[in-house]
């Protein structure tokens, strides 16, 4: 089942046969009394708490709408939870985002949250307000901090891969909006699914209520790197144009360490990024106009 603040005709639901798929329910995180509903009227058992605003850029241009769907969104959404008492296992996404700056690398899930721009400062919130229920509550929540998550369906064009496909499928030339180094560790949307459907599993033991969990390659890719293998899966002989000015509110250089999602609940990448990457173009040379 999935959650919509209103009905979603025209979109991937229905270009790609989602909608049959899929028990679609209308309603609003900040609305605790529809929620309850739902979950009622639905008999939710496992909830995965998705519904963000997603861009770093939308943020620092307007943090309070960032933080009106980011926190006061999850802690709605939480206390409908609390307030049900029925739903078994709940899985808050918060983010890399959400260590802010460190030195040391990669994040393990001990690291500190010290989060310094909008979006990461939401994300590190959300991160606390999930643990907190869990902790004040014994609710059956966990949280996960994913890499930059890529792969068909992302048409957010701000992201770097997306970006770069829809500029080689309509023959462009892409462009790099930093000097290309800034370093970021990314996850294949199939895998990242697949660390979900771990997480949840592992709410069967109250021990792990209240846990964090890694989930990323654990190898950090420049910016130019990405550009250029990318170009490489999709046969074009271009060059990025490399602009050589940095987007505010990002750090340098973020990737995790995923030791204990691998040795605990056996999850892995099941995908090489090349190849993860060739998946995704071919979604975007199918529907991007060229």
């Amino acid at each position: 089942m999935a959650l919509a603040r209103s009905d979603l005709i025209g979109s991937r639901f229905d270009t790609e046969g989602l909608r049959e798929r899929c028990t679609l329910a209308e309603a609003e995180l900040a609305d605790p009394p529809a929620i309850r509903r739902v979950l009622e009227d639905h008999g939710v058992e496992v909830v995965v708490h998705l519904a963000a605003q997603s861009q770093v850029f939308k943020a620092n241009r307007s943090p309070m709408n960032t933080w009106e769907t980011n926190i006061r969104g999850t802690y709605m959404l939480l206390e409908a939870l609390r307030e049900h008492g029925g739903v078994g296992r709940i899985v808050v996404a918060s983010s890399d985002k959400a260590y802010g700056a460190h030195v040391v690398l990669p994040y393990r899930e001990d690291s500190a949250l010290q989060a310094s721009y909008p979006y990461d400062v939401s994300k590190a919130a959300q991160d606390l307000i999930a643990r907190s229920y869990a902790a004040t509550y014994d609710m059956p929540v966990a949280v996960t901090r994913l890499a930059n998550v890529f792969g068909p369906g992302d048409v957010n064009w701000a992201r770097v891969i997306p970006d770069t496909a829809r500029s080689l499928v309509r023959g462009e030339r892409p462009v790099i909006r930093s000097d290309g180094t800034p370093e970021r560790d990314y996850i294949y949307v199939e895998d990242a699914a697949f660390a979900y459907l771990a997480v949840i599993d592992s709410l069967a033991d109250p021990a792990n209520h209240g846990r964090v969990w890694n989930a990323g390659s654990g190898k950090p890719r420049s910016v130019l790197e990405v550009v250029r293998l990318l170009i490489e899966v999709s046969g074009q002989d271009v060059e990025p144009e490399v602009q050589g000015a940095g987007l505010s509110g990002e750090l340098d250089r973020q990737f995790l360490d995923s030791t204990a999602i691998r040795e605990e609940l056996g999850w892995r990448p099941r995908w090489e990024f090349r190849d993860a990457l060739r998946s995704a173009y071919e979604w975007y040379e199918r529907t991007v106009s060229a």
